[in-house]
């Protein structure tokens, strides 16, 4: 990560986890400081690479999506690496792909309407080079998902790398 954030800028990275769509003025209040002092911490925190994009979180099931899954892919080797990327990049149905290790090389979560799409798709899959073999995890239900850091863990992971500035308040405010 370049360069230092302090409490400040975890609240702020905390508050858009609770909504993204969240006001400057409600953000400045929360914070209690200026709107356009609110605005410059939100623009370094994206010059930074803190705060990636702002996104909206879908029920994908509303929308026709019934399967959603894990698929365990083991590819035979590194000399496959590209090839699998550009396939898993231009697959929609795959949400997410992992790097990962144990007994296969990565770690997709997919999603489609139907088993019959699955299949598809995991036929697909397993027909890409180096594709040894896959395993499949069906979701039956979602217990969690969240996209907010907490910044107590934030600040703790932080203050152990040594890269969370001291903030103090009051001078902050003068």
């Amino acid at each position: 990560m370049s360069g230092h954030i302090d409490l400040i800028d975890l609240k702020i990275v905390e508050a858009l986890g609770d909504n993204g769509r969240i006001r400057l003025s409600e953000l400045a209040e929360i914070v209690g400081l200026s709107i356009p002092s609110v605005s410059e911490r939100l623009d370094k925190l994206q010059k930074k690479g803190i705060i990636k994009k702002f996104t909206t979180q879908v029920d994908e099931r509303r929308l026709g999506f019934d399967i959603q899954a894990f698929v365990w892919a083991r590819v035979d080797s590194s000399k496959h690496y590209k090839s699998f990327m550009e396939h898993v990049l231009r697959e929609e149905e795959i949400m997410e792909c992992y790097a990962v290790t144990g007994e296969g090389s990565h770690i997709l979560r997919v999603m489609t309407h139907n088993t019959e799409s699955l299949e598809q798709l995991l036929s697909r899959v397993q027909s890409w080079p180096g594709v040894l073999g896959t395993n499949t995890s069906f979701v039956l239900s979602q217990i969690k998902r969240n996209t907010k850091i907490s910044s107590d863990i934030v600040r703790r992971n932080l203050q152990d790398r040594q890269v969370l500035a001291v903030f103090d308040e009051k001078k902050s405010r003068k």
